[in-house]
């Protein structure tokens, strides 16, 4: 992906994001921009017009850790959005951060792992990359997610499924709010890893498939999604309300594992029950089936 492009639109659609009276500045009434003009993002994180107006136009390669800190505080950028700009500053600079240069085939799960995500059995455990393909999951996740795992092509992938599979929106209640989320990660890793092909592929293909996703692609919102709760509604089991814990991986930086679990004693952990004797009637022995290994991470 373009890097000066990405920069350029992440910077506008922050600074039109926030108001003069946010920030303490006379709104004034002969504004020709939306949110605030350069000039005053200037002003405010302590640059010059001329600097500030390179760094807008995507020249951010060598920006100091100090003026983009400074420029997250002058456009109100929350935890995610700073890191984000982060990320596009160290694209930007090749020597800080390589690009990634592995062999498309060369990671598969450890046998380990798949003994791990089998250990846990009060919920959905799965291993998903930065464009939300599954890598490796327990049979509840696999049951869990059995629309995903219908759909052709490997790996499974998430992304592919809120957005291009007509069962999504019914397994999502609230569809709207996952579409959100779902491309603010990969707009978040666009930036952590540049040179993706297999991202730049997917994002390509959602983007032609898609109104709903090219005009969220377009919004260059990103977010940390770490923890909180998620309603579902299963096609075999119906309704779950799910608190999920979303853990980065240390020894596979870039893959992260996430939980998804029931409140004790609660009707959502009575159909987890009855999604795990459903998924043990309809393959049995289906936990000691090793996970395929992807394409590429």
């Amino acid at each position: 992906m373009d890097n000066r492009a990405e920069v350029r639109a992440f910077l506008t659609t922050r600074r039109a994001r926030v108001t003069p009276e946010q920030v303490g500045l006379p709104a004034g009434t002969n504004r020709r921009v939306a949110g605030l003009r350069r000039s005053e993002v200037a002003t405010l994180a302590g640059v010059s017009v001329e600097y500030y107006t390179r760094l807008e136009r995507g020249a951010l390669s060598g920006a100091s850790p100090e003026v983009l800190d400074s420029l997250a505080r002058a456009l109100r950028l929350d935890d995610a959005e700073r890191a984000h700009l982060f990320d596009l500053a160290h694209a930007a600079t090749p020597v800080a951060r390589p690009p990634k240069r592995r062999n498309p085939r060369s990671w598969a799960p450890h046998p380990s792992l798949g003994w791990t995500l089998d250990a846990i059995t009060a919920g959905p455990a799965f291993v998903r990359n930065g464009r939300m393909d599954i890598l490796a999951a327990n049979a509840l996740a696999r049951a869990f997610y059995r629309d995903v795992y219908e759909m052709p092509g490997q790996p499974p992938n998430i992304a592919r499924y809120t957005f291009l599979d007509e069962r999504a929106p019914a397994f999502y209640p609230d569809w709207e709010l996952f579409a959100d989320v779902t491309v603010a990660i990969l707009r978040t890793e666009a930036a952590r890893d540049p040179h993706d092909k297999g991202l730049h592929d997917l994002v390509g293909e959602m983007c032609t498939r898609s109104d709903a996703f090219r005009t969220r692609w377009g919004a260059h919102n990103v977010r940390h999604h770490g923890t909180g709760f998620k309603t579902f509604h299963h096609p075999v089991v119906g309704e779950m309300v799910l608190a999920y814990q979303g853990l980065e991986m240390a020894a596979e930086p870039g893959l992260t594992l996430t939980i998804y679990t029931a409140e004790p004693g609660s009707p959502s952990a009575e159909r987890m029950r009855l999604l795990a004797s459903w998924a043990a009637s309809e393959h049995p022995g289906d936990h000691d089936e090793a996970p395929a290994a992807p394409p590429e991470r």
